[in-house]
């Protein structure tokens, strides 16, 4: 059944509104209000931006939030003031990584917008992964780690980061992005000299992860990573061009560690059944 409200209008009388038309015009204020607070939230120098004392309020400026995320000022702008403008998961997730949303915050946006969060199954899941199996995981005696759904490393046990070391041994800064696999073969020049044979790995790590992610090509986090790691990389761009596929398997990988030298392991990937986007790498030494 239809409700109808009334509110008052500039005449005198009264103009009649349905209910879902207002529950949307309250999601679109609550929306706006929400990243207004995000935004004054933030430091602007830790952004890069002059603080000054110019600034009549307190966080970033509705541009710079805008600039950050790629989108027009106008247009954000309009965002904050609820006004009826359609706002894309694509736009939304530039928005929470711009405005650095935690978790419940991102659901939340989303979710005031009307909107499928691409990364929502995605975060339930590699938290699921992170509680029940990062325990496992220390606990074996052989290097091992937890790969998401876009070869984020979302554990690793301490084998694991001797072997990468230089990598998974070091503390992430503050605000630094997951390590990710696919960033440390392409973007680290370290692993150049740590992976025998980089080239050949290389070209075969880009066709596994085309096969992995073939049918989630879409989503926005991943073409994000796709197209950071082609611009930083100019061997990655040609082999994702290339567009060869190849099922993730094992077998015999080579590393020249720092300290040890020349070693050799056997790697299995096994798929917990219950989460078709987590991997759970082992590497066995070999002799």
């Amino acid at each position: 059944m239809l409700t109808i409200c009334r509110y008052p209008n500039k005449m005198g009388g009264y103009t009649g509104i349905d209910t879902n038309t207002k529950i949307v015009m309250t999601t679109r204020k609550e929306l706006g209000e929400f990243l207004q607070a995000a935004r004054s939230r933030l430091a602007p120098e830790a952004f890069g931006f002059a603080a000054g004392s110019r600034r009549r309020a307190q966080g970033l400026r509705r541009e710079e939030v805008a600039q950050l995320a790629g989108i027009s000022a106008t247009w954000y702008t309009w965002i904050e003031q609820g006004r009826p403008v359609n706002v894309s998961a694509d736009a939304l997730e530039r928005l929470a990584q711009s405005l650095r949303l935690t978790r419940s915050e991102r659901a939340y946006v989303f979710e005031l917008a009307g909107r499928r969060d691409p990364l929502g199954a995605a975060a339930e899941e590699n938290a699921a992964a992170s509680d029940q199996l990062a325990a496992v995981v220390g606990d074996i005696a052989i290097p091992a780690y937890l790969l998401g759904r876009t070869w984020d490393m979302l554990a690793w046990n301490k084998p694991a980061a001797q072997l990468f070391a230089g990598w998974l041994d070091k503390k992430p800064k503050e605000y630094e992005p997951p390590k990710n696999l696919l960033r440390y073969v392409f973007l680290e020049a370290r692993a150049r000299a740590f992976i025998v044979d980089w080239e050949t790995r290389a070209s075969r790590i880009v066709a596994e992860f085309r096969a992995d992610c073939r049918t989630r090509l879409d989503e926005p986090a991943l073409a994000r990573l796709i197209d950071e790691l082609a611009q930083g990389s100019p061997e990655f761009a040609r082999y994702w061009k290339q567009h060869h596929v190849m099922e993730r398997q094992g077998g015999r990988r080579d590393f020249n560690h720092p300290r040890r030298g020349l070693v050799a392991y056997q790697q299995l990937t096994l798929f917990p059944i219950d989460r078709e986007h987590i991997k759970l790498v082992l590497l066995k030494p070999e002799g």
